[in-house]
Parts: C-alpha cells; structure tokens; sequence
C-alpha cells in the first residue's frame, strides 16, 4: 500500500528521488498557508479550548556543515580551482592557469587536523585563502570572458556570484574584525541560510528558517517562517488577529516574558484578553489571576515546548535534508500537520471507543 494505492506483487517504485520530485512540485504549486487553512477548519470541531492560545519561535535547523570562515573560503576555492576552472580550460584547449591550490590543499588539510586551532594560525589560514579564492575568481571569469559565457549553467552562474560575495564580506571582515555584516553568508550552495542568535546553553546559534509558531487546543499553527531573524514579540497583534480568522476571538494568552513589552500589554488589556505576564508595578494579583497565570505558564511550558522536541525527534524536524528553501519550507509543513494528524487521529479513536463502550 502507497498513498492509498494498493501496488500488485510485480510491482514497485523504482525511482529513488520519487519522494523529492513531489516535495519539489507541491514547493512550486501549492500554497501551503492556503492547505493550513483547509486543515485547521476541517479540524476545527475537534479542537477544545478554542479561545486560548500558545504562542512562542523556535529554529528548525537545516543540514549543513557548522560554518566557519576557513571553510567557506576553501569551498569557494575548491568548486573553483578543481571543477570549474579544469572544465573551461579543458573546453576552451587553453593551458590552465598556475596557481598554489595544491600546496594550500596540503595547508588546509594539516590545520582542520588541529585540536587547538590558535587565533594566529586562523587568520594566516583566511588571508592565505583570500588570496587564492581572489585569483580563482579573477581566472575563472577571463575564461567566461574569453568563451563569452561558455555555456554556464543558472546553477553555476548563481553559485560563482555568491562566491564573488562571500569574498567581499570575508575580505571586510578579515581587514576589520570588529564589523558586524549584514545578511553574511553562511553556505555557498545555501546562501539564504542565516544565522540565528538563540541563546541556549548547549548551542548559541542555530541555522535554519525561525518559525513562529500557534499552539491551539493541542494543534500547531504556522504563523510566520522567515530565514533571517526577527523578534517574535511583533508578532503577538498578527497572531491574535490570525486566530480569529481561523478559530475566532482569543480570550486567553500565554507567551514568553519577551513578548510582555508595553505595547503587547496595552493591546491584550484593550482587547480583554487575560496573558500570563508578570504584573509591572507595585501591588499583586488576586488569587484567581495567579491561578490562572500559572495555569497558563504550565500549558505553554510543556505542551508548547514539548511540541518542538516531539516534532524535531519524531517528525524528521531536526535536521531538514531538504536541498532549497521552497522545499524546506514545505518540509517543515508536513512534520508540524502530521504531528497535528496523529493528534486529531488518536482523538477520534478515543472517541470511537468510548461510543463503543456506551453502546455495550
């Protein structure tokens, strides 16, 4: 059985990319927010506590190598001078260029070898291969000059433009350490892959899409995906509004103490909504507030948070093997609503064997 097809005993799927050709068609096709929507109002009978909802981001993290300055710099230099630069010498009947790839090879082999890599032999490392990358990049494109484009694909051309930009930020930041760049690359054949400040003991940055995230009656909700950072507390008016139109008015609220600023709080004070933010000022809440409150902070402490280990450890959310942002993006989407499928499917079976047992 496949997809609800029953296959016969002669049969089989032999096309091993058959899984990632669908991803890659639904990526381009289908509006995933639209196929949200369908889901949670097909579900909606079935979600308890309609009003109350659990809002908080986290980053699902894509498959790549963690980054570093000396291993973008040797990627660069290595789709240059071992696979393009050869091709377009060897097409062309032109001698290829000298250089000092080899020997740098052996350098750069010998120092990610280290257990102990000095701040000294780092930076002699990058300007080494600044240098060569610089060379690679001045090379490589008198070839395309001199073959007029020589038949580069859009793959490669994209490519050889993000390495033209990975040297210009790794130049300025190898002449000024102490500059922060704006939107640096992080991944030659992923350049849409941000870093992400996430504060956490055991891994201070993640690199991935940040995703805000709904949690209604047990059900996930994308509210917002986005690949570079952004504050989540912005996101509290969109999300409460994005509520009502999917499950209707929001009454009760629990978030993270980064999203009780001032404006959040004015905003679910003039729309009465109750929130488990701690009280400013002088003087205490009433006992049914705190109950509530605590209340809230229980709910949002491990059904929120429970649900993202659930869904990174069960649902293949860990590390996204997905190869483009439109396919990662839709990757994530089916490991948040088969989470919430499983949900919804053991709530009926529940629901079934009671009626069974009533029935007897």
């Amino acid at each position: 059985m496949f997809c609800g097809t029953l296959l016969s005993d002669n049969e089989a799927i032999r096309d091993n990319s058959f899984v990632s050709k669908i991803r890659g068609y639904l990526a381009h096709n289908v509006d995933m927010t639209a196929v949200q929507k369908v889901l949670v109002s097909a579900w909606k009978d079935e979600i308890p506590d309609k009003n109350a909802v659990l809002m908080d981001a986290t980053c699902y993290e894509v498959y790549i190598r963690f980054p570093t300055d000396v291993k973008l710099l040797w990627e660069g230099c290595q789709w240059l001078w071992e696979k393009q630069i050869p091709t377009l010498c060897k097409r062309s009947g032109c001698r290829q260029p000298r250089s000092k790839y080899k020997e740098q090879k052996k350098k750069t082999n010998v120092y990610s070898k280290l257990k102990k890599k000095t701040y000294r032999k780092t930076r002699a490392r990058r300007n080494a291969l600044l240098k060569l990358l610089s060379k690679g990049i001045y090379a490589y494109q008198e070839l395309l000059d001199q073959l007029r484009g020589g038949g580069l694909t859009v793959n490669e051309a994209s490519t050889f433009k993000t390495i033209k930009t990975v040297y210009l930020q790794q130049k300025h930041l190898y002449d000024y350490p102490k500059v922060k760049i704006r939107d640096r690359i992080v991944s030659i054949y992923k350049p849409y892959i941000r870093a992400i400040v996430r504060g956490k003991e055991n891994k201070s940055v993640e690199f991935g899409p940040k995703v805000h995230k709904m949690k209604v009656g047990g059900i996930s909700i994308l509210e917002h995906i986005n690949y570079n950072a952004f504050n989540e507390c912005k996101r509290l008016k969109i999300s409460t509004l994005k509520h009502k139109l999917l499950l209707g008015k929001c009454s009760l609220l629990a978030a993270d103490a980064i999203y009780a600023t001032n404006e959040n709080r004015r905003f679910t004070t003039t729309e009465g909504i109750v929130n488990n933010f701690v009280r400013k000022g002088r003087g205490k809440d009433d006992k049914s507030t705190r109950q509530m409150k605590a209340l809230l902070n229980k709910e949002r402490s491990t059904r929120l948070e429970g649900s993202f280990g659930n869904e990174k450890e069960h649902y293949l959310l860990k590390k996204i093997k997905a190869r483009k942002s439109e396919t990662e993006i839709v990757w994530i989407f089916f490991g948040v609503h088969t989470a919430n499928a499983v949900l919804i499917a053991k709530r009926r079976r529940k629901q079934q064997q009671e009626l069974q047992k009533r029935a007897a």
